[in-house]
């Protein structure tokens, strides 16, 4: 039995070592992800490496020293600003202090636009109430005129006229009551003043006088046959005044002059009428 025990643990059954597998092999896996087609007999160990932190250098010109300050026990401790800080709250109050430089800035501009419209708005109303008070003085004065049959002058009597705004009676009061103009008479006549050859005039109509001058005016005038005067030229050389007043008035009375007809005259016949003004009765 001892041979036989011995025999078999020598020569008898082999153990193999790993033993032969066999059957279906199943992958469990050891991670949420992998990668590759072969399976490994042994778990693969990843290893981790530790990252390494490198250590910033800071320059020595821009490294901030912060000063701790020492306070006694029992004192409440104060922060210690840096320049840094100093300067961003330097400009936080600089920004401060103009917003509210402009805002006092608009609020003086809104009040005094306010009061420059309040001003304006009295001053329109205080306007509007003197216009209107002179126009009621207006109106009541021409009633009261309308009443009275006009302005009572110094002689009593009573009305006015003129070509004035003033309100009177103009005229001279050693003048002609029934005259036309208001100034003097409107110039002379005589045989001097037409001078036509020796043609005559046959109507001399005087010009009318409206304006305070006086003075001489010479017309040259152009007479036909018939005796008509076709044209007249007011102010020609010689006259002493040559106001509009008196060259208009000039020249309509020389239009208006009629002479003799004379057939044997040229087709026009050139003369000449003096007009003197005078201020004078």
């Amino acid at each position: 039995m001892i041979l036989l025990l011995l025999l078999i643990f020598f020569f008898g059954l082999k153990y193999m070592d790993p033993p032969i597998e066999s059957g279906i092999a199943v992958n469990f896996g050891t991670s949420n992800v992998g990668s590759g087609n072969i399976q490994p007999t042994k778990p693969v160990k990843t290893e981790v490496k530790p990252e390494v932190k490198k250590e910033e250098t800071i320059p020595e010109e821009v490294v901030e020293e912060k000063i701790e300050e020492v306070v006694p026990d029992g004192a409440p401790a104060e922060d210690v600003l840096t320049s840094e800080s100093e300067e961003s709250i330097k400009i936080k109050k600089a920004e401060a202090e103009k917003k509210k430089l402009e805002e006092a800035e608009r609020e003086a501009k809104v009040e005094a636009d306010k009061i420059a419209k309040e001003k304006a708005d009295a001053e329109r109303k205080a306007q509007e109430e003197a216009d209107r008070i002179k126009k009621e003085q207006e109106d009541k004065k021409r009633q009261l005129d309308a009443m009275m049959g006009g302005l009572n002058t110094a002689d009593g009597t009573s009305g006015g006229e003129g070509d004035d705004t003033i309100s009177g009676d103009k005229g001279n009061k050693n003048g002609d009551p029934n005259a036309s103009g208001y100034y003097g008479n409107g110039g002379s006549g005589g045989g001097g003043d037409y001078q036509l050859g020796s043609r005559r005039p046959i109507n001399k109509p005087k010009p009318a006088y409206e304006c305070n001058e006086e003075g001489l005016v010479i017309v040259t005038i152009e007479v036909d046959r018939s005796g008509k005067v076709i044209k007249a030229i007011a102010g020609t050389k010689g006259s002493t005044n040559t106001a509009d007043c008196l060259l208009s008035k000039a020249k309509e009375a020389a239009l208006k002059t009629k002479w003799q007809a004379d057939s044997n005259a040229g087709v026009k016949q050139i003369g000449i009428i003096k007009y003197r003004f005078s201020l004078s009765n």
